[in-house]
């Protein structure tokens, strides 16, 4: 038996991290600026990070649900402190799509509906509701196209709040800075006016914070800069360092009721060691706050760049969540950036760049990509 192909895959084995930096099997050292498309938020190999894991281990690896679990309790207070939603209440499960997959169920146990609205480009996963919500018909299976979803267009609030006016919408799904879509980001006029016309409307609000949370945009939310309070969030990725873990954020207003929602392995005990470890290692190092002001400078960078070399088009993004458009294909610039410049990035369609480095990255790393980058082009 052989793997099934479903990635184009780069030739390079990475066995070994550290901070910032991969290495391969022969010892090659690689920036890596896409963080294992942005699951790395407080770096490879972290101490801090591996004892947390290697003493949960030796203690217990895992139990089911059915025990009580301190651990979950003590990530439910810590994760409620640190991102300012402590009056919520959290359930964990294990990946991005299996998130939004239970968000949207629980939207529609609340209010009895069954459309929903998503932006055109969203990305939101590949389980059943999750990628009915995503705009790739590539990816939707014909046993997914049910009909449930319409897709509007990033920033026309006109069109979403004449969608939301017919009071039948059971929830809008919205990335507050698209991943997939090309690092776009929805604008503050359109976030404000359209949670108001959610509440206006009995319809529920779901951000999905999966790519652009945890600190990735130099707040602990990406919604946060855009001063709007969803009902439900989503989050996974750097919410434990690459333990495979994700959570959705429930607002006061749901009322638990046995058996809607349910998960095996989701919040095990060593997912809930890692994910303390990660705030432990934000909060102590000052992560977000580093995301944004490196983020900035990186920016700064960026945009000089752009002044004297005619393949970048655009920069854009926030914090450490950057696209770099390009007038020529980004397969080809990609490729020189790993086999020439040792140094690995994500993309977003044909185009664009995609920036998701660790949270941890310096200045100096900064300089080294661009010059990288630079050398590339």
């Amino acid at each position: 038996m052989k793997t099934y192909d479903v990635y184009p895959l780069l030739n390079v084995n990475i066995v070994r991290g550290k901070g910032c930096t991969v290495w391969d099997e022969k010892g090659t050292p690689y920036l890596d600026f896409y963080g294992g498309h942005a699951v790395i938020s407080v770096g490879h190999g972290h101490p801090d990070y591996v004892k947390a894991i290697h003493q949960q281990l030796a203690n217990l690896g895992f139990y089911s649900n059915s025990v009580i679990n301190t651990l979950q309790q003590e990530l439910a207070e810590r994760l409620g402190k640190a991102s300012d939603y402590d009056d919520y209440q959290l359930f964990l499960v294990n990946s991005g799509a299996e998130a939004n997959e239970n968000a949207l169920k629980l939207a529609s146990f609340h209010n009895g509906r069954t459309r929903v609205l998503a932006a055109q480009k969203a990305f939101h996963g590949r389980t059943s509701l999750a990628v009915e919500v995503t705009d790739n018909p590539k990816i939707i299976a014909p046993i997914n196209a049910n009909g449930h979803v319409t897709y509007l267009p990033l920033n026309d609030i006109e069109a979403w709040e004449a969608e939301l006016s017919k009071g039948d919408v059971c929830a809008c799904i919205l990335e507050c800075i698209q991943g997939v879509g090309g690092i776009r980001m929805a604008e503050k006029d359109f976030a404000q006016r359209l949670a108001k016309a959610c509440r206006d409307n009995g319809t529920v609000l779901i951000c999905d914070e999966i790519q652009c949370g945890y600190g990735r945009s130099g707040k602990f939310f990406a919604h946060q800069w855009l001063d709007i309070k969803p009902d439900l969030i989503t989050v996974a990725k750097g919410i434990a360092n690459g333990f495979p873990m994700s959570a959705l954020l429930i607002s006061p207003q749901f009322t638990p009721v046995y058996g809607q929602l349910g998960t095996t392995f989701g919040g095990n005990h060593l997912a809930c060691a890692a994910a303390i470890a990660v705030l432990d290692i934000m909060e102590k190092e000052q992560l977000v706050e580093n995301a944004r002001q490196t983020g900035d400078y990186l920016m700064e960078r960026l945009r000089d760049l752009q002044k004297t070399q005619p393949h970048i088009t655009d920069v854009r993004g926030r914090g450490l969540m950057i696209g770099i458009e390009l007038d020529i294909p980004q397969k080809e610039v990609r490729s020189r950036m790993v086999y020439e410049q040792h140094c690995f990035t994500g993309c977003s369609g044909t185009h664009t760049l995609r920036l998701l480095p660790p949270l941890c990255i310096t200045r100096q790393d900064a300089d080294l990509f661009i010059t990288k980058l630079n050398n590339a082009l």
